[in-house]
């Protein structure tokens, strides 16, 4: 078993943005490179809504696909890196791709879940500028 120290270290250190909120929204870890990603500093977002980094358009989407990962214990598309939208803390829109995880405790509870994310914005926009070519 892991000393918990160890694992402190692989969430400080790791080189995606990682986040995990508990079963209300509630953002209950970030991560240095979620910091970078998003701009808000831990002590900014520890304690705070997820909303946080969604989009105003989003959130009510991200709130059904969201109780419905806490009430069936699952994500709809586990083990999928999906692009979305996030928010940055200047106001910028991001495509950030995501991978979401559910959190259980040694009885099955759910606890909330887990994401790992990373900026995808100038090869999404790239690939559509390419696409929309002539």
């Amino acid at each position: 078993m892991l000393a918990p120290a160890l694992y402190q270290r692989i969430v400080a250190d790791v080189g995606d943005a990682l986040i995990f909120i508990d079963a209300a929204g509630v953002i209950r870890v970030w991560n240095a490179a979620a910091t970078a990603l998003f701009g808000f500093t831990e002590a900014e977002a520890l304690g705070q809504n997820v909303h946080l980094i969604i989009p105003m358009h989003l959130r009510d989407g991200h709130d059904r696909g969201f109780a419905r990962a806490m009430q069936t214990g699952r994500c709809s598309h586990p083990g999928e890196v999906r692009t979305t939208r996030g928010l940055h803390k200047d106001g910028r829109r991001l495509y950030v791709a995501m991978g979401f995880s559910v959190v259980k405790d040694e009885r099955g509870q759910v606890l909330g879940s887990a994401a790992m994310a990373r900026d995808v914005t100038a090869q999404y926009l790239a690939q559509r500028a390419a696409q929309s070519a002539p």
